[in-house]
This record gives C-alpha cells, structure tokens and sequence, in this order.
C-alpha cells in the first residue's frame, strides 16, 4: 500500500505523519513521533502495556491500525496527563502508593485506570474493589495490591 499523509490530536497537540495505513498506531506514536510512554508488551491487545485513550476511552494501539483511526480522534499518552507541572491525581497516586517496580506496566496501568474512572463516574457505577475487576493490564512484578490501593486513592482525587 501507497504511504498517505495522516492529522492526528497526540496529546492536545497537531501533529502530522506519513506512514503507511496499516502501521499500527503504536509504532506511530513510539517510532513516528517519539513518545515513548506506551510500551510494546504483545501487539495483540493482551498485555494492556500500551494503553492509551481515543477519544477519553481506553484502546491499545498496538491492534490499532493508524489507516483505521476515526476522523478528528484525540489520542492521550501518559504523557498528556500532566498539566502545568502538576500529576494526574492518578499518576500521584501511584507514587504515593509506591506502586511501581519495573515500572514497565505502569503508563498503561494508569492509562486503564483513569478510563475506568472516567466511564464509572459518568454512569454512576460505585468507584470500588469491583473496578480493579476489570483492570486486564499484566504486571509482571505482580504489584497488584498495591495497583488497586492506588486506583482507589486516584479515583477519589478525579
């Protein structure tokens, strides 16, 4: 396939690649425009390691192909959560908890988390234990206690 020329919102900021339509946005946004927060765990939308969101909502863009976005889609890496030098309640938590090891799991642990938040607030479903349930992200150094105590430590500061 012929390379095209695509407009993408990465973290509140235009930016323009040309890549060809089936390179997936993980590659576009790590190789093409340098952000390096979401990792490659899988590329087959398993490990979570490379959530981001589209649009306020979690995908991983290591199944996403960069020729199947949605027109006018705003994607957010970890590294559009800070804003004016102050963490994302959720990142804060993180470090208040002490919840990263290897820290390689971590942007899309947190990424996952804030969606989760997001979409159980704005349908009025209890912030609780329960949310972790639906946390699929791997941690591979198993801090998985510690992950659900900061989720629920952010979620009350969101």
């Amino acid at each position: 396939m012929a390379d095209k020329t695509f407009t993408l919102k990465v973290n509140g900021k235009q930016r323009t690649v040309t890549c060809d339509p089936s390179v997936r946005v993980l590659w576009v946004l790590r190789d093409l425009l340098g952000i390096h927060g979401p990792k490659y765990g899988c590329g087959l939308d398993v490990c979570k390691a490379c959530t981001c969101h589209i649009n306020g909502k979690g995908f991983n863009p290591c199944s996403v192909q960069v020729g199947d976005l949605p027109a006018g889609a705003e994607i957010t890496t970890i590294e559009g959560l800070e804003k004016n030098g102050t963490l994302h309640p959720m990142q804060q938590a993180w470090l208040d908890n002490d919840v990263g090891q290897c820290g390689y799991c971590q942007p899309g642990q947190i990424m996952t988390a804030i969606a989760l938040v997001e979409e159980a607030k704005a349908n009025h479903t209890p912030i609780d234990d329960t949310l972790f349930d639906e946390i699929r992200n791997i941690c591979r150094c198993g801090t998985y206690h510690r992950i659900r105590e900061a989720i629920l430590e952010g979620a009350a500061k969101m």
